[in-house]
């Protein structure tokens, strides 16, 4: 196993990576990831890709499963599952440049299509929300689609925020992001 990584991340990087069979990167359909997670403190025993910055939030080993779809076209679907959150609350989601770390901010910015410094590239439609509200269980979907790709190396993690509109960031996890050759 890689270090850092879990056993499910390894297996999606390895098909990602056009090591695995269809769905592989370089197939005729584009580029396929899925990988799962459970979060851990920063500094946990066994290390995760999932990093939870607030237990209160995003509890330990609450669960976090991320999938991508981008097509030959450039179109890209990612999909997003959750369980084991705070019932009833409303999280804020989004692709971040930079893997997770120990410091929440070293994910970096939102993943931007088309990058900005102007507030108003701050939306839906030049970055990836996944934004939820977890149910009665702490279980959730949510997925974004968009008609462009990922920037090779540009889009390494998706980090949960407290809730819509804030920039507290409670959890991170690592994601072998990929691009349509």
């Amino acid at each position: 196993m890689v270090a850092g990584m879990c056993a499910g991340a390894v297996v999606a990087a390895l098909l990602a990576s056009g090591t695995g069979g269809a769905g592989a990167a370089g197939a005729p359909d584009g580029y396929w990831m899925r990988t799962d997670a459970r979060f851990a403190p920063v500094g946990a025993l066994v290390p995760s890709a999932a990093v939870t910055y607030d237990n209160k939030l995003v509890p330990a080993a609450a669960w976090i499963q991320v999938s991508q779809h981008t097509a030959v076209s450039g179109a890209t679907t990612v999909k997003l599952r959750v369980d084991g959150m705070v019932p009833g609350h409303a999280y804020a989601v989004h692709v971040h440049q930079k893997p997770c770390g120990a410091d929440p901010a070293a994910a970096g910015g939102h993943f931007q299509h088309k990058p900005s410094t102007d507030p108003a590239a701050t939306n839906a439609d030049n970055e990836v929300w996944l934004d939820f509200t977890a149910d009665e269980h702490g279980a959730a979907e949510s997925s974004a689609r968009h008609d462009w790709d990922f920037r090779q190396g540009q889009a390494s993690s998706v980090v949960i925020h407290d809730m819509p509109g804030s920039k507290v960031r409670a959890a991170c996890f690592t994601v072998p992001f990929g691009w349509a050759p």
